[in-house]
């Protein structure tokens, strides 16, 4: 697979993927996904891209988020992304909420595409399992143990183990979960949020929302994720991806 030949992943690997999450044609970081308030302007996607690539990373993560706040994907992004990411594989979300816009995306070159709020539908979680397997990852995305959706601004009586269970029922392959009260914090990852969807569903678990340290990523590791989205920390240089590439290969946990 496309992700695999790049990043070299296999059973066990920890994987860890900068994030590059864009708000009118620049790279941003949102406190608690309020778009009104924007903590770091990083600029050019296509730019973030290439250094990212050119550091390694094993994946990009990006999100649309005008995509997630309207409904529909911004035309034109992803290919601007993929163009200057020299081969790193993307995964991509934001207002992916029918097939027919997974499947541009797919088509455009992404190896994955996210979905939140659509998945809250338990026919196309399942139709959508079924159709793209291990290309489609499902957001779980919650404040106070409820899943939100619409681009975090409203939400639903589901609970975030909930919506995991049904996902894993459903034939979903991979879940990104984001605690959203966390999400530009800086004030550690909810590992409770995450421990609870990770044995809930049993599907490999990426992890975001709040992560702030190289410590941070191991507590991640150990509960049993699979990887982690670095956003705030990344990007307000707190944490370097070299480092976190180091942190990621090394297969002792710390305490």
């Amino acid at each position: 697979m496309q992700e695999m030949s790049k990043a070299g992943a296999g059973a066990g690997t920890f994987v860890v993927l900068p994030a590059i999450d864009v708000l009118e044609g620049r790279c941003v970081r949102l406190a608690g996904g309020d778009r009104t308030r924007v903590t770091i302007d990083g600029g050019d996607p296509a730019e973030a891209a290439e250094r990212f690539a050119a550091d390694r990373a094993p994946f990009l993560h990006l999100v649309d988020l005008d995509g997630a706040f309207s409904g529909a994907p911004t035309r034109g992004l992803l290919e601007c992304v993929l163009a200057t990411a020299d081969g790193t594989p993307v995964q991509v979300g934001g207002g992916y909420r029918t097939a027919a816009d997974v499947d541009g995306a797919l088509s455009a070159g992404a190896a994955r595409v996210i979905v939140g709020t659509a998945a809250l539908s338990p026919g196309f979680a399942r139709d959508a399992a079924a159709r793209y397997g291990e290309r489609l990852v499902v957001a779980v995305d919650a404040r106070d143990g409820l899943v939100v959706a619409d681009g975090w601004t409203s939400s639903s009586d589901l609970t975030a183990t909930e919506l995991a269970a049904a996902c894993a029922d459903a034939g979903v392959r991979r879940l990104l979960v984001t605690s959203t009260a966390r999400d530009g914090s800086l004030a550690g990852p909810d590992l409770d949020l995450l421990a609870s969807v990770v044995n809930a569903s049993g599907l490999p678990v990426l992890a975001a929302g709040g992560i702030a340290s190289l410590a941070d990523l191991a507590r991640i590791r150990e509960i049993g994720c699979e990887g982690a989205v670095l956003g705030s920390a990344l990007w307000s240089g707190r944490i370097r991806l070299a480092e976190a590439l180091g942190e990621a290969a090394n297969p002792n946990v710390r305490n």
